[in-house]
């Protein structure tokens, strides 16, 4: 439990940040830094807060009973990837290797093998010498400390203010796509955000966090959801928005995107496919494959095949064997 904040500690921070205890900011303060003039951060995120409470999605890993380490899985599994591919995976995952221990005592290539189809299997390999690093450094435990998760490998910024707060209520910005997506459009006025995470939007969505943890932390996943569900990128369902009322790119008259445009990425020929579809012949074998099983998993293309073959060795996906074969890493 967070230890009582003496009343002259409340009262500076007060002075410093123009709220008032329970966090309202006063009169005739200037807006909080990042945040636009005339930006009613209070009103805007009462109106996500309320949204949220009616229309959440009942995840497993937002459920009362969710472990930290459920939620890691998650967030890993989540990233590039959509809820309902992800669901049975991680339920499974969590079935066979409830416990970061589970899954750090068996060797990394059944955690490529348990991925599935999931896409992008080196988060599988991250996850495995995540549970490792538990083991090893925290008791098997999944950490509460924020720097102590961004230290695991392969967590980086996001991961480690996503499982700080959604697994221990922990206040931070949680800023992935759909968060963007909302900030842009509600608060700045801008159809999409930009390529890639800016300052800007860093210091806006730290500015919206509520200061009270558990209200930040359920602050995280609403608005998050909201930019998931209704505020998507390519139909939003502004009608259904709590706060189409207050958006100003509904208020600027829903102007078009000015930069690039965000083309879909291509997967049939590609080189996604063909690692894709040798990993998939090594997934379902009970044990080494010869090389000439791999080249009849894609025929069209030699060259590219040994490419894509070439670079799941690199990538520690793959391991060639003294004898010519392959298999899932062992070790």
């Amino acid at each position: 439990m967070p230890r009582p904040v003496p009343a002259a500690s409340r009262r500076t921070a007060s002075a410093v940040t123009g709220r008032t205890a329970s966090g309202v900011r006063r009169a005739g303060t200037p807006p909080a830094p990042g945040l636009p003039p005339g930006t009613d951060a209070g009103a805007l995120r009462a109106e996500v807060l309320d949204w949220y409470a009616t229309h959440a999605r009942d995840l497993p890993w937002r459920g009362p009973d969710r472990t930290p380490w459920g939620v890691l899985v998650s967030e890993v599994m989540l990233q590039q990837t959509p809820v309902v591919r992800v669901l049975p995976v991680w339920r499974e995952w969590l079935e066979r290797w409830p416990e970061p221990a589970a899954l750090a005592a068996e060797a990394p290539g059944e955690a490529v093998r348990a991925w599935g189809r999931l896409g992008y299997p080196r988060r599988a390999l991250r996850l495995h010498a995540t549970a490792v690093a538990l083991v090893e450094r925290h008791g098997g435990r999944v950490p509460d400390d924020h720097a102590a998760l961004l230290a695991l490998p392969g967590v980086g910024a996001y991961t480690a203010a996503a499982v700080a707060s959604f697994a221990f209520g922990r206040r931070h910005a949680v800023v992935d796509t759909n968060v963007r997506r909302v900030q842009a459009r509600a608060v700045t006025g801008a159809a999409e955000p930009a390529p890639a995470l800016t300052a800007a939007e860093s210091r806006l969505a730290e500015a919206l966090v509520p200061d009270e943890e558990a209200t930040a932390a359920r602050w995280a996943v609403a608005v998050m959801e909201l930019g998931a569900l209704v505020c998507t990128a390519r139909s939003p369902r502004c009608p259904a928005c709590p706060l189409l009322a207050r958006c100003a790119w509904v208020a600027a008259g829903r102007p078009e995107h000015e930069g690039p445009a965000r083309r879909a990425q291509a997967w049939a020929g590609t080189d996604r496919q063909v690692r894709g579809r040798l990993l998939a012949v090594l997934r379902e074998a009970e044990g080494p494959v010869d090389a000439a099983v791999l080249a009849a998993a894609w025929t069209s293309d030699p060259a590219q095949r040994a490419r894509c073959l070439d670079g799941l060795v690199a990538d520690g996906l793959v391991e060639p064997l003294e004898d010519g074969t392959f298999s899932l890493p062992r070790s």
